[in-house]
């Protein structure tokens, strides 16, 4: 690692591609798989800047489908580091889409990956810290870490073994579920 604290603008990486129909889907939609292997490029790419090695992804924390894309719109991504743990990263991500007609800009999706540097023997390598110079630094920062203590209590309840069925049984009541046992 040569430097040991970078500015979130530096590591800053925006992707545009206009849609074609063969990204869509049986709707006439752009397909939300197609959208995901876009991110995921411009969360490596994002990444690999900040950090300035090898990248790969973790998890995906999340992604919010809001708005359809067409075909024909321009898809413009925004991608910038809202977190670095030791060798991990977490990439924001703001999708947009224009009408190219109309100039009309919808905002699409957003998301978050979860990326860990590594070296060329495959262990983890650790990054650059961030300097946080705006507001909104701050707060993709601190959401970050929220969002990073909801995933470990997520799970940890995946994993918790003590789970007993009968406490459940007045779920068939408030959802559309029939338990049969």
């Amino acid at each position: 690692m040569t430097e040991k604290f970078k500015e979130v603008k530096e590591s800053e990486v925006v992707m545009s591609e206009l849609m074609l129909p063969s990204h869509s889907n049986f709707n006439g939609k752009i397909h939300g798989g197609y959208v995901l292997s876009l991110l995921d490029q411009i969360a490596f790419a994002c990444a690999s800047k900040h950090s300035r090695a090898y990248c790969v992804t973790a998890s995906v924390d999340t992604v919010d489908f809001l708005k359809p894309i067409e075909i024909g719109e321009l898809v413009t991504m925004k991608a910038s580091v809202n977190y670095v743990g030791r060798s991990s990263m977490v990439i924001g991500i703001r999708v947009e889409a224009e009408n190219i007609q109309t100039g009309e800009i919808k905002h699409c999706n957003s998301s978050h990956f979860t990326m860990v540097a590594k070296d060329n023997n495959g262990e983890s390598l650790a990054v650059p810290g961030l300097i946080l110079k705006t507001d909104d630094d701050i707060r993709r920062f601190a959401k970050s870490i929220k969002r990073i203590g909801m995933k470990k209590k997520r799970k940890q309840e995946f994993h918790d073994t003590d789970f007993i069925s009968e406490e459940y049984l007045h779920i068939q009541e408030l959802e559309n579920v029939k338990i049969e046992k």
